[in-house]
């Protein structure tokens, strides 16, 4: 049932509301294990279907984690085939993170011919220029670690690249992007934005708790 955004706090939320929230974080990161014991605790029936592609997931994002992009892109197009053929950006961030390992391994050789043949490639496209040029700034730095462009080799970045991974893959097996959690907070934000418009007028849009959930 539908109910005026100013009410939530009287909303009475239901067990099973909390389990499917707690039950969508373990899947969208992996965590099989907990996954298995929070089944079993609570006594919801087990996502079997969803175990198999979690194990992969966990493998091709561990690989682009811990400095295997190469890796990560293999085992990417395993599983989908045309996942990154059809999202040039996340083919040239997870390119650019083995470029970015290169350079901090001091193979400047490998990834000025790595660049060559990978990267520069995407420069025909305007939209990546500019992302060509930081990248091949780290190449002009004894210590790229203290270069302007110094995010580039950092763990932040590399995050980054796998969160982007993990949801291209969730979303070409019609799993969400995005956890349950993730969305509460997103349409959070949008309710409070909608009540500091229009607070006092009518025509306060209503959401449901399973609005929420379902996305």
């Amino acid at each position: 049932m539908d109910v005026d955004p100013r009410h939530y706090e009287q909303i009475a939320i239901k067990d099973i509301d909390i389990h499917n929230i707690v039950l969508s974080y373990l899947v969208h990161n992996c965590y099989r294990e907990t996954l298995e014991s929070f089944v079993a605790c609570t006594g919801m029936p087990e996502p079997a279907d969803y175990i198999e592609d979690m194990e992969k997931r966990k493998g091709i994002i561990r690989c682009a984690l811990e400095g295997n992009a190469l890796k990560a892109i293999e085992l990417t197009e395993q599983v989908a085939s045309n996942l990154l053929e059809n999202n040039k950006d996340l083919h040239f961030d997870l390119l650019s993170l083995h470029f970015a390992d290169l350079v901090c391994a001091k193979k400047c050789t490998e990834a000025l011919e790595f660049a060559q043949n990978k990267l520069t490639p995407f420069g025909k496209e305007k939209n990546y220029v500019e992302k060509l040029e930081d990248f091949m700034a780290l190449l002009a730095y004894e210590e790229p670690e203290k270069s302007p462009v110094f995010h580039l080799i950092g763990l932040e970045y590399r995050q980054d690249v796998a969160d982007k991974l993990n949801r291209a893959l969730l979303a070409h097996t019609n799993l969400p992007s995005y956890t349950a959690i993730e969305r509460l907070i997103q349409q959070t934000t949008v309710v409070r934005q909608s009540l500091n418009q229009d607070h006092g007028k009518d025509g306060i849009p209503l959401f449901s708790l399973m609005d929420f959930l379902e996305g």
